[in-house]
């Protein structure tokens, strides 16, 4: 050990003596400084250490980033960032290097995760007694050193004897979903933070089936990366390692021929001259797909030409996040000027897609993600029926227990099932792969090259035609062609229900209150608590648990009439299969009031999720009285928030009382 790091140590020491320094920070940085190569990782300790910046550590060093389900996510740049991380950039550019610290998104943790995905489909080939190298797709976004993590998690891939094939450029989480099954590979990667500020990135993995890994392979592929503490190993010889290749342009066209498969009325489409559509893909990857979808099917559309470019700091938005208001300011701006009908935008890796509408009134109005969900479950629902696609009671919706129950009241209308899962897609995913599994053997030979048409009608005859999936959080799925929420399928299929609304002389907002008329008007309030770092990792933690240890019993003078604690009990869906165990509580309240309650699984935060129905009681709302529904519901679930803001509080106070 060289006197540079025996001192560091020893000043590290004194401050978890004065309590300036967590254990496990201490320990976590001795641990990384043993086993460095490059002296980045010493210089940046360093400089912290010298400026007293223990918050700092403590942030990037009190866990070692775990690989979770989701995989990994984390801050690339860190809320201080070093001289040896700037390097040779300016103040206002991106640093040279990556975050140094163990619980950070840097090349220590794609090695590490890269290497114990490896690890596992090796392990899971030789089981299978598979002889031939793992194949992994590797896809990534626009986002802050995405590029160089996914050539580094090739590399590794690669000289420890697995195929990697790169994507020439950015691409979509949905592509990706899609090139693991047309390409036959064992899994895939996407390096992506999602909608999350420009200073984080994260690694998300696929298992051979297109999806997000769950159980069995979730917790062995989890066992396999937690065990490496150290970025150290030794490549195969040559003549056993992977091959690396570029891909690209053939999997867009063969994405996007499966994605016009999507449109159900093609002459509505081709007869829709009048409707007039934005489009922003916020600097991210829809614009790859997106655009050519478009111009194939024949909208008038025009793009935000200042969000039209890959760019990590996303320049022009507080956060890329098409579920924010604010994120859709220039292409409602634009769709003012143009007299536009709708304005769509995608979230950086275009998994989530966002919607504004021109109203009744003529200003542009922003649809909930519950709302377009609902809307898109039952256009293509009434579709399908219209056609003659559907006439047996073998068709399937899917959405997540914290989504809109609208979209299970229009399901039960026309006689579909309504599966609801888990918050996050795999869990859709995972029941796509096993209808599939339910068709016969010998029928679904080399499924994934039949064509749509092909597996629909296997699906219908033999297992569950699956309609649509979504979650409230601006995710949908209108096919299994993908295994996971598909922006670019998601604008597509909304430019057709706005092209349908036009040709009834509707606005979209209207074709809305139509369905909340005939079904029922159901209104939900999103809201969430956001603690930061080591500290508030801690804070969510107690209040999670304070929900399943003194649960409601009565709010707002309402009383709780059942309680799912979905990390305590065995609960089933109507399909029969065991819900995953989850930190998660809903209340449901005697008015039909329901309440969720989780940490979230991305960011720092625990997010709660308001419901509130009214049913006609005469068959169907008129509009006068839908309008007063509306006011009295929106009042409700803003009481209601603010009285659980409160009980947070009283929460988290009795706590530290104590």
């Amino acid at each position: 050990m060289s006197a540079d790091v025996e001192e560091l140590n020893s000043r590290i020491e004194r401050a978890v003596v004065r309590g300036q320094l967590l254990k496990s920070t201490a320990k976590n940085i001795r641990t990384l400084l043993a086993e460095a190569t490059p002296d980045l990782y010493l210089r940046s300790v360093n400089q912290l250490a010298d400026g007293c910046e223990w918050s700092e550590l403590n942030d990037r060093f009190y866990k070692t980033l775990a690989f979770g389900t989701g995989g990994l996510r984390g801050r690339t740049i860190g809320k201080i960032v070093t001289v040896a991380e700037r390097g040779n950039a300016g103040e206002h550019e991106r640093p040279e290097f990556p975050c140094v610290g163990t619980n950070a998104m840097n090349f220590f943790n794609i090695n590490r995760a890269t290497r114990g995905l490896v690890a596992y489909l090796k392990d899971s080939n030789r089981r299978q007694q598979i002889s031939a190298k793992p194949k992994l797709v590797i896809a990534h976004d626009p986002r802050f050193f995405s590029k160089e993590f996914a050539e580094v998690a090739a590399k590794v891939a690669a000289e420890n004897g697995c195929d990697a094939c790169v994507f020439e450029g950015p691409r979509s989480v949905p592509e990706l979903s899609f090139a693991v099954r047309y390409l036959k590979a064992n899994a895939g990667i996407v390096i992506t933070a999602s909608h999350n500020p420009p200073y984080d990135n994260g690694y998300k993995v696929y298992f051979s089936d297109g999806a997000q890994v769950i159980e069995p392979h979730a917790s062995g592929i989890i066992a396999k990366v937690n065990a490496i503490t150290t970025e150290s190993f030794t490549p195969l010889p040559k003549d056993r390692q992977g091959k690396v290749t570029t891909i690209g342009k053939d999997i867009d066209q063969a994405y996007m021929r499966r994605l016009e498969t999507l449109i159900l009325d093609p002459q509505m489409i081709r007869e829709a001259k009048s409707l007039r559509i934005i489009y922003t893909p916020l600097h991210g990857t829809g614009s790859v797909i997106i655009k050519p979808m478009l111009t194939r099917l024949g909208f008038d559309f025009q793009v935000v030409p200042e969000q039209d470019r890959f760019d990590g700091r996303f320049p022009t938005v507080k956060s890329p996040n098409p579920e924010n208001a604010e994120a859709l300011t220039m292409a409602i701006n634009l769709a003012q000027k143009q007299d536009a009908d709708l304005v769509v935008a995608t979230d950086p890796d275009c998994d989530r897609m966002g919607a504004a509408v021109r109203s009744k009134d003529g200003k542009m109005k922003l649809l909930t993600g519950n709302q377009i969900g609902s809307l898109l479950a039952w256009y293509r629902i009434k579709t399908l029926f219209d056609t003659g696609v559907l006439n047996e009671q073998n068709a399937v919706i899917i959405k997540t227990f914290v989504t809109t129950d609208l979209q299970k009241a229009i399901a039960d209308y026309y006689g579909l099932r309504c599966v609801e899962t888990l918050t996050g897609f795999k869990y859709i995913g995972a029941k796509l792969g096993k209808y599939e599994h339910t068709i016969p053997e010998q029928l679904r030979q080399n499924y994934v090259d039949l064509a749509e048409q092909q597996t629909r009608r296997l699906r219908l005859a033999h297992s569950s035609f699956y309609v649509f999936g979504g979650e409230e959080s601006y995710g949908y799925s209108g096919a299994d062609f993908v295994r996971d929420k598909d922006g670019n399928g998601a604008v597509i299929m909304f430019c057709e229900v706005a092209a349908y609304a036009k040709s009834r002389r509707q606005t979209v907002d209207e074709l809305l209150d139509q369905v909340f008329a005939t079904f029922g008007y159901f209104a939900e309030k999103n809201a969430s608590l956001v603690f930061e770092g080591a500290e508030g990792a801690n804070k969510i933690a107690r209040l999670a648990e304070s929900y399943s240890t003194h649960p409601f019993f009565e709010v707002l003078g309402s009383v709780v009439t059942s309680i799912k604690n979905f990390e305590t009990q065995t609960i089933r869906d109507i399909e029969g299969d065991e819900i995953p165990k989850e930190k998660m509580s809903i209340f449901e309240l005697e008015d039909r009031t329901r309440i969720a309650v989780r940490p979230s699984g991305t960011e720092p935060k625990i997010k709660y999720y308001l419901f509130a129905q009214r049913r006609p009681e005469n068959g169907k709302f008129d509009s006068g009285e839908l309008a007063r529904v509306k006011a009295q519901v929106g009042e409700e679930l803003d009481r209601l928030w603010d009285c659980l803001q409160k009980d947070a509080e009283s929460r988290l106070g009795q706590r530290n009382e104590r």
